[in-house]
């Protein structure tokens, strides 16, 4: 499917959580033509609690995936990219090489698995008990912090045993989609990278690819719902 004779597909997202910039950093990587719509949060209209967005996904959240050109809707951004492969990314360069072997394949789905599970969810409490919880909790927000570092020597080791260009040997793939957002917000979380040298390096490397950087501009400036 040439990307010249593609309708552009619609991602629903947000411009403040890292999902949806993880689909956008795939579908850029793979040139698709997409558009962003912006959803606030809650149950206006305009919400993704709100009954026009649960129609897209009834779980109302971002991101969504709506694909005109197959008329397939997708939510869960591990779904989504899942998808965006499986259609779009027949070269596989960005999942497993047609020459992996079942163990290059099993490694691309238990990073991929490892950032939804642990390390985003952790990230996600992290900023939770940090920014959000209306009662301060240091006993919760000194656990989550606690589980995301170790999610980071988890991943400081990983880039060491890959080279550090990218999560896994190769070069950049979508499991380094899914992870940059989240290890990007570290700030936010007010955690630190000190100890954590290949972890910065890596970062800086992804933040300076052009489709990271089309993905950070186009999201925060799509077409309000």
């Amino acid at each position: 499917m040439s990307s010249n004779n593609l309708k552009p597909l619609t991602l629903h997202a947000h411009g403040t959580g890292p999902n949806p910039y993880k689909v956008a950093i795939v579908l850029s990587a793979l040139q698709i033509p997409y558009v962003v719509k912006l959803w606030d949060f809650g149950h206006a209209p305009n919400g993704v609690k709100g009954p026009k967005f649960l129609k897209i996904n009834e779980n109302g959240r971002v991101p969504a995936l709506e694909d005109p050109n197959t008329g397939v809707v997708s939510w869960e951004s591990g779904a989504i990219i899942s998808y965006l492969l499986r259609v779009y990314d027949k070269s596989n360069s960005l999942g497993p090489r047609k020459s992996a072997s079942e163990q290059d394949v099993v490694d691309f789905d238990k990073w991929t698995c490892f950032l939804l599970s642990t390390l985003g969810p952790m990230m996600g409490q992290v900023n939770w008990y940090r920014h959000y919880n209306p009662v301060k909790n240091e006993d919760a927000l000194s656990r989550y912090e606690a589980q995301a570092y170790r999610t980071f020597d988890v991943l400081e080791g990983q880039l060491g045993k890959s080279g550090g260009g990218s999560v896994l040997p190769g070069g950049f793939s979508a499991v380094d989609a899914h992870f940059y957002p989240w290890v990007h917000q570290y700030t936010y979380a007010e955690l630190k990278l000190d100890g954590y040298p290949r972890i910065k390096e890596w970062l800086d490397k992804i933040r300076r690819m052009p489709a990271v950087q089309e993905a950070y501009k186009r999201v925060p400036e799509g077409e309000n719902v």
